[in-house]
């Protein structure tokens, strides 16, 4: 049966990112949801409060909002109840959890997680590395990346990498090109190394869909291999062979987003500052690290 179409309206004292990240992650549950954002940010004053009470009352449907100052809390509470409208503050039953835990009452400012403190800068020279050393770019500076993240061309390394910085961490993006050498400061690299392995066909698709756009219609016979199928293949066997030589663990990316990849990189990264932080006597492993991931990927682990 099709859902039916309701109005949505996020209502926040900051940017309203993270009324938009709750949002998009639980509609992601319902399929075929048809629904009506109405995003009121930097709400912070009673005039821009009354303008978003009278488009909730124009167009009806559940509110979440995040507002820190208590008059224009209850304000808006009140006239949803008024109007027997569903409204939510996701953050405060979070929020009465940890102060119960820290036994501490939380600090009462607007969008605190958006100061420009340490992590905010940490997170800008993050991204400015990874612009730096995107696509096999200034190797030299590989000695001070968090990770490095190799894998064929098209498999999505970059997109991961700039995920990755906006997590505040440094990551190295370095091609794995069939008949070029190493870098000779990934193999001796001082971080984890991960590789990013793809399925040939939907590999294919990919680079056949990067070459339309670029007009690719009339590109030469020698570079035909790019989209080959048992050229790509090949290639895709090269690198597999490449992570299994140096024991770099690898991730299936065929059917996963940016994010899931990500959140497996970092789950990686820390595997590896364990292993060295409390195995460092440890005998390397004689398993190939590589089939272990695409194992468990197979498996849906």
């Amino acid at each position: 049966m099709p859902s039916r179409t309701i109005n949505l309206h996020l209502v926040s004292d900051s940017t309203g990112e993270t009324l938009n990240s709750i949002a998009r992650a639980t509609l992601s549950r319902f399929e075929d949801a048809h629904v009506i954002h109405h995003r009121w940010s930097l709400i912070r004053s009673r005039l821009q409060l009354d303008r978003v009470l009278e488009g909730i009352e124009a167009e009806q449907g559940p509110v979440l909002f995040t507002l820190v100052d208590r008059s224009l809390r209850l304000a808006l509470e009140e006239h949803c109840q008024r109007l027997h409208i569903e409204h939510l503050s996701p953050l405060e039953p979070v929020m009465e959890l940890l102060q119960t835990a820290i036994g501490a009452q939380a600090r009462e400012k607007r969008g605190a997680q958006h100061v420009m403190d340490a992590d905010y800068f940490r997170r800008i020279d993050a991204m400015h590395y990874v612009l730096a050393h995107d696509d096999g770019q200034g190797t030299a500076g590989i000695a001070e990346a968090d990770v490095c993240i190799v894998g064929v061309s098209r498999s999505s390394k970059t997109p991961t990498c700039f995920y990755l910085a906006n997590r505040g961490i440094k990551a190295a993006n370095v091609p794995l090109v069939p008949g070029a050498p190493l870098p000779m400061e990934l193999e001796a690299a001082p971080c984890p190394v991960i590789g990013l392995h793809i399925e040939t066909n939907a590999l294919i698709e990919i680079r056949r869909h990067r070459l339309k756009l670029i007009g690719g219609h009339g590109v030469h016979h020698d570079v035909t291999d790019y989209v080959d199928h048992e050229a790509v293949k090949a290639e895709i066997q090269a690198a597999r062979r490449l992570c299994t030589k140096f024991g770099w663990p690898v991730i299936d990316v065929t059917r996963r987003s940016i994010e899931e990849t990500a959140a497996t990189v970092l789950q990686l990264m820390e595997a590896w500052h364990a292993r060295r932080g409390v195995r460092a006597q440890d005998p390397p492993r004689s398993i190939d690290p590589a089939s272990t991931v695409l194992a468990l990927e197979a498996g849906g682990g």
